[in-house]
């Protein structure tokens, strides 16, 4: 079982963060922040990947630091997961749709961070929380989980089914990049026989 924990604690923030690549979908979320703890369950239902996160943020400034930081620990908790990440599929790719929205993600689990967001809203707050912050939360986990990642929602009127489509779309697009391919379940997926750096 590819197992993790991760804490992170700063002047801003106190997180707790445990992962199960090999879950089945189990979560136990706690943030502060309603409406991303409501996104980082359908992440955990979607993608199978067991998460338990706990996080203490300094919310009477605003959500920034906890939905930061709380995608930073969690990428963190899938990298060390992940391991030398040999045998996994690497890429994943998923579109998405909720009502009216749809969203196209792909990603590489490559150990090369990158993104590439190009999601538009048409608010600038969902309940208490600055749609702003939904991509602060996805540059934060690509960068600590060492994966490029491509969101984007192709069209779209309603904020909480757009945010909602790309966290779908991560979490199966997630599911199927760091599935073992049972093909060569002990190599990793690149010429170079290791992942990172150049291809």
């Amino acid at each position: 079982m590819r197992k993790a924990s991760v804490e992170r604690n700063t002047n801003e923030t106190k997180i707790k963060v445990a992962v199960n690549l090999d879950g089945a979908g189990i979560y136990n979320i706690s943030t502060g922040v309603g409406f991303l703890d409501h996104m980082l369950e359908q992440l955990s239902r979607h993608s199978l990947i067991d998460l338990d996160v706990s996080a203490e943020g300094d919310l009477h400034i605003d959500s920034h630091h906890t939905t930061e930081d709380a995608g930073i620990a969690i990428g963190e908790a899938v990298s060390k997961a992940l391991g030398e990440r040999k045998g996994i599929a690497r890429y994943g790719g998923a579109m998405a749709p909720m009502d009216e929205a749809l969203t196209r993600v792909a990603l590489d689990a490559s150990m090369r961070p990158y993104l590439v967001w190009r999601v538009e809203f048409v608010r600038d707050k969902l309940g208490e929380m600055d749609t702003e912050l939904f991509k602060e939360w996805f540059q934060a986990f690509a960068q600590a989980a060492g994966i490029t990642l491509h969101v984007e929602t192709l069209y779209g009127d309603n904020n909480h089914h757009i945010v909602e489509s790309c966290f779908k779309g991560l979490a199966r697009a997630l599911r199927q990049a760091i599935e073992i391919d049972p093909r060569k379940p002990h190599e990793a997926p690149s010429t170079k026989g290791v992942l990172g750096g150049s291809l």
